[in-house]
């Protein structure tokens, strides 16, 4: 809480490239709230900024109008994320301690890997066409069942559940299509979006009659999600030099999380956020692209993620608990620089405020998607005519947020919960132009 068709010929279906990657899709604890902030090599290793700087067919993903710029190419990344995500808890309280004595209580899996592919068609001078299957975010956690005092007799871990933790993966799959003129492009992406869910260790909130259906609230496996929205987008060159852009997603309309109606709002609501985003790509010199990006995700418009743990109703009741987090404003900043015909250099910067206010730690234990500095760096390098190869690092560094222990009963204000995450994220991609 924290594929695509080519000539028949030479590539699969995009059917079976999406169902390849959806079978592999593992995202688990991204950067901007729960989104990723970029979905290629390319992108990540300018900080997730480029709506107006088109030069990837996983363009797709950022902004549909930018395939009619990009030409045919196919694109296949694999990235390794890795979150450390953990939390301290000092003085008398509920939650499973882990303070000065016994050091922070640390999720466990820190190595994921997210794959994503997309290819880019033209159909004649002015338009394009293109599909993407990407991860679009998630979140996950696994905390052990530690030893917690304040469990009733036999039980144990962060909620009196044994191991507790969840895992959120989502996966996107977009279909697009670009036109453009002289200045402007415009592009549309219907787009399919997949969700995968599971929750362990909540089942204390059961008992204590927290929950609106006790039975679909924790530990019942894996449950899916399906639905859709659309993304588009616009680019305008002002001048030769500059281009300004922007985009949009809508939500993504989800089919609720059967096996978890009594844990999250809306019997098992779980709608993705609609995002909006503006941005300037600046040619400074021959070879130097300076890009700066705004990005709002309107996280409050899903009960499940905003609603407060301390609203009234119980979990899966529509105006019951969840996760309390705000909307997400991130600004990046990137520069490509071409050293060379075959090699560029990327480097960029993000940052976006942190969705947990200080009185919604301890459900966060979590999500505690708390970060909200991003540092990057990255090349590319053209191996031979129509091979490229994309690397790029990102580095988030550790941000926390620390507030008094909630309780059914309130504020218990002799123990506070601090959260922490810190996140790396290494990214290769092979493009090949036709």
């Amino acid at each position: 809480m924290n594929g695509y068709r080519m000539k028949e010929s030479a590539l699969p279906s995009a059917t079976a490239m999406a169902v390849a990657c959806g079978l592999l899709a593992v995202p688990a604890g991204a950067t901007e709230g729960y989104f990723m902030p970029g979905y290629s090599g390319l992108q990540l290793g300018q900080g997730g900024a480029g709506i107006a700087n088109p030069e990837d067919a996983m363009i797709l993903a950022l902004n549909p109008a930018g395939l009619a710029s990009v030409g045919e190419e196919l694109e296949i990344v694999v990235s390794l994320f890795s979150p450390d995500r953990r939390y301290t808890a000092t003085g008398p309280g509920f939650v499973a301690p882990g303070g000065l004595s016994s050091g922070s209580v640390a999720s466990r899996n820190k190595f994921f890997l997210i794959p994503g592919i997309a290819y880019n068609h033209p159909l004649d001078d002015h338009s394009s066409w293109g599909v993407a299957v990407y991860g679009n975010g998630g979140m996950n956690t696994d905390y052990p069942a530690a030893a917690n005092a304040s469990c009733p007799s036999g039980m144990s871990g962060v909620f009196c559940g044994g191991k507790a933790g969840v895992n959120l993966s989502q996966m996107f799959v977009a279909a697009g299509y670009a036109w453009k003129s002289d200045a402007l492009s415009l592009g549309i992406a219907p787009t399919f979006a997949l969700q995968m869910f599971s929750a362990e260790g909540l089942g204390l909130f059961g008992i204590y009659g927290l929950s609106s259906d006790a039975t679909r609230l924790s530990n019942n496996g894996v449950s899916t999600s399906a639905g859709f929205g659309i993304k588009a987008g616009m680019i305008y060159a002002l001048t030769p030099a500059l281009r300004f852009a922007v985009s949009g997603a809508t939500p993504m309309w989800m089919s609720k999380f059967s096996k978890y109606k009594g844990l999250f709002a809306e019997r098992g609501g779980f709608d993705i956020p609609a995002s909006a985003t503006a941005g300037l790509a600046w040619e400074a010199v021959p070879g130097l692209t300076a890009m700066v990006d705004y990005k709002h995700i309107f996280y409050t418009g899903t009960a499940s993620v905003a609603n407060a743990m301390t609203s009234p109703g119980l979990f899966g009741a529509d105006d019951g608990a969840g996760f309390g987090w705000k909307d997400v404003d991130v600004v990046s900043l990137g520069l490509t620089y071409k050293l060379t015909p075959e090699f560029t250099l990327r480097a960029g910067y993000a940052h976006n405020n942190d969705p947990i206010d200080a009185d919604q730690v301890t459900i966060n234990i979590l999500a505690p998607g708390v970060v909200t500095d991003h540092i990057a760096a990255g090349f590319s390098a053209k191996v031979s005519d129509h091979s490229i190869i994309d690397f790029a690092a990102m580095y988030i560094p550790v941000h926390s947020r620390s507030g008094f222990e909630m309780t059914p009963a309130g504020a218990n204000t002799q123990r506070i919960i601090k959260l922490e995450m810190s996140q790396t994220i290494l990214s290769l991609g092979y493009r090949y132009r036709f």
